[in-house]
């Protein structure tokens, strides 16, 4: 897989068990390069209990340059995907990944934000910052889903839309919304699942669903902390406090009934260990999928849109207006 950790839990615990098999076959001392395996897999359980971590952390932890992206996710749960590229009216933007995919003997479509590692992956993929071109070439995929009746599924990592004067020149506001209001029409179960950054309306274009599932180290925010702070207090500096003002965590959104599930990852984060952060999200992945298809699919749109209207808290305040003067007395 691109771009993977060469120091998983899982190989490491395979190489030390190597280097014991070697030394007690050949003889050889290779006690000290055990020592040093086996502290560093002892660094990578080490447990990051949500309390230790405050939102600013979380958010640094959320844009871990090595976290796994959307394409290795699908190479580790998925059984076969094939990449469906461009949206049929401007060009192919590689920003956002659209697929057919094999999941659990069904078939689904799979679409995501996808970012790049390395500086030449990054241009490439514009680091995971969409044009509309993109947000058009997913729903030219979920209308696929539609026409055939495959589930969708949905994995969000993104700072946001690109905000350039080229994505506004061809309305990325316009497909931001179209996604937006597609979305809640599509009579197919969505399951959206957040990786990493869920930034704005970027995330919303393709973050519409029955289910909407967070990472544990994950973020999901109406802005950046460093936007907000740059506005609110024109001090970009100020980032960890709007972090913390705007309550990005994938706890705090569940309390507030914004995320539905808290994906666990391994200790230390997805980074640490694909194959273990894969599984979990596997596991989530399938559990909604199931539940999602045992309904029908009026009951089905009916809980996706009384989900979303249901969100925040509102009054609606009716001020009394005193009658012209001309209309008193009669």
């Amino acid at each position: 897989m691109a771009g993977k950790p060469s120091a998983s839990i899982h190989e490491l615990e395979k190489k030390i068990e190597e280097l014991k098999a070697l030394s007690r076959v050949d003889g050889i001392d290779l006690s000290d390069e055990i020592s040093r395996l086996k502290a560093k897999l002892e660094t990578l359980r080490t447990p990051t209990a949500p309390k230790e971590l405050d939102d600013w952390e979380r958010v640094k932890l959320a844009r871990h340059p090595k976290r796994p992206f959307t394409l290795d996710y699908l190479e580790e749960i998925m059984d076969d995907f094939y990449e469906l590229r461009g949206d049929r009216l401007y060009g192919d933007d590689r920003a956002i990944v659209t697929s057919l995919a094999r999941f659990e003997g069904r078939t689904v479509v799979a679409i995501g934000n996808q970012k790049g590692r390395t500086a030449e992956e990054n241009r490439e993929r514009n680091f995971g910052m969409s044009h509309p071109e993109g947000y058009r070439k997913a729903l030219r995929a979920m209308k696929l889903a539609e026409r055939f009746q495959f589930p969708i599924v949905s994995f969000i990592d993104t700072p946001g839309a690109y905000p350039g004067i080229a994505s506004e020149e061809r309305h990325i506001g316009g497909a931001l919304a179209q996604n937006i209001y597609e979305m809640f029409q599509l009579p197919v179960p969505i399951v959206v699942a957040i990786l990493g950054e869920g930034g704005s309306g970027g995330a919303l274009g393709i973050g519409v669903g029955d289910r909407v599932l967070m990472m544990e180290n994950a973020i999901y925010s109406v802005i950046s902390p460093e936007g907000c702070a740059a506005i609110l207090w024109r001090d970009r500096a100020k980032a960890p406090d709007a972090a913390r003002a705007l309550q990005v965590t994938a706890e705090r959104l569940r309390e507030l009934k914004v995320i539905d599930e808290i994906i666990p990852e391994p200790p230390g984060g997805a980074q640490s260990d694909y194959e273990a952060a894969a599984q979990s999200l596997k596991g989530a992945l399938l559990r909604n999928l199931e539940e999602i298809e045992s309904f029908d699919t009026m009951e089905m749109l009916q809980m996706r849109r009384q989900k979303f209207q249901t969100m925040g808290v509102y009054e609606e305040l009716v001020e009394a207006v005193e009658p012209p003067a001309s209309s008193r007395g009669r």
